[in-house]
C-alpha cells in the first residue's frame, strides 16, 4: 500500500484510496468498511482527515453510518418509524411483490432521467457486488443496496418514503427466507443479467427502458415467489 504524506493535508489522497477500496472488493463482503482509527493507521494520516473523507462518501450516496455499527457500502434502508413492524404482519409476500411492481418501474424511470455517470458506476459496482456474493446475508446487502440506489437517484420523496416502507417490510427474516427459498444459481444468473439490464437502460437514459427492465424483473421475481410457496411444505 502506498503511504500517505502525513506532512500535508492528506484528504484528497484519503478519498482517492478508500473509493480505491470500496471499487476493488476490498471491503469485507458484509459491506463493512473499517473503523476510522483502523483506516488511519492503514493510511497514515489523522483520523480528522478519514473523518472529512468519510463525509464526502457519505454526500456522495457511496456509504452510510449506522450508530455503534459502523459504516457500511450502499444505500441504508430507510427507517419508517414504527409503520412496518406494525404492517409486516399483515402483509403476504406475494402482497410486497405487487406493491414493488407498482413503485419501483416508476423510481427506475425517474432514475435513468436523472442519474450521472457517477451514480451510474456506482450503481455497475453493488450489481457486481450482488453477484460476486456467495451467501444469503451477502446476496440480500447488495441486492438491496443497488435498489435503496435506484430510488435514491429517482429524487422523488414520496415514492422513496413509499419504497422505504417496503423495503421495511421485505428485510423481515421471514420475509428473507421465503426469498431465499425462490433462489437457485440459475435463478441468481438471470437476476444477475436483469440487474445489468435495468443499468444499461439507466445508462442510456432511456426512462421507459428502465420502466420495463425492472417490470420485467419484478415479475419475474413474483412468479418464481409464487411458486415456490406453493411447494413449499405445508
Amino acid at each position: 500500500m502506498t503511504l500517505l504524506d502525513t506532512s500535508t493535508d492528506n484528504t484528497t489522497l484519503a478519498l482517492a484510496r478508500i473509493r480505491r477500496m470500496i471499487d476493488s472488493g476490498e471491503v469485507p463482503h458484509e459491506g463493512r468498511l473499517p473503523t476510522e482509527r483502523e483506516l488511519s493507521a492503514q493510511l497514515r494520516v489523522g483520523r480528522h482527515v478519514v473523518r472529512r473523507a468519510m463525509e464526502v462518501l457519505e454526500a456522495e450516496g457511496l456509504v452510510w453510518r449506522q450508530q455503534g455499527k459502523g459504516t457500511f457500502v450502499g444505500q441504508p434502508p430507510q427507517i419508517i418509524s414504527g409503520l412496518a413492524a406494525e404492517i409486516a404482519g399483515d402483509v403476504d409476500a406475494l402482497a410486497v411483490m405487487d406493491a414493488r411492481l407498482g413503485i419501483e418501474p416508476q423510481l427506475a424511470a425517474l432514475c435513468a432521467r436523472r442519474a450521472t455517470a457517477e451514480d451510474v458506476d456506482r450503481l455497475r459496482m453493488l450489481a457486481n457486488r450482488a453477484s460476486a456474493s456467495n451467501d444469503r446475508d451477502s446476496t440480500e446487502l447488495w441486492d438491496g443496496a443497488m435498489h435503496r440506489l435506484i430510488a435514491r437517484i429517482a429524487g422523488n420523496r414520496l415514492l422513496s418514503i413509499a419504497f422505504g416502507l417496503i423495503d421495511e417490510v421485505r428485510g423481515s427474516a421471514d420475509w428473507q427466507r421465503k426469498r431465499d427459498h425462490a433462489r437457485s444459481p440459475a435463478l441468481l444468473k438471470l437476476y444477475d443479467a436483469q440487474h445489468t439490464a435495468i443499468i444499461d437502460a439507466i445508462d442510456a437514459r432511456d426512462a421507459l427502458a428502465a420502466r420495463q427492465a425492472m417490470t420485467d424483473h419484478l415479475l419475474q421475481l413474483t412468479e418464481n415467489l409464487r411458486k415456490s410457496l406453493q411447494d413449499a411444505p405445508r
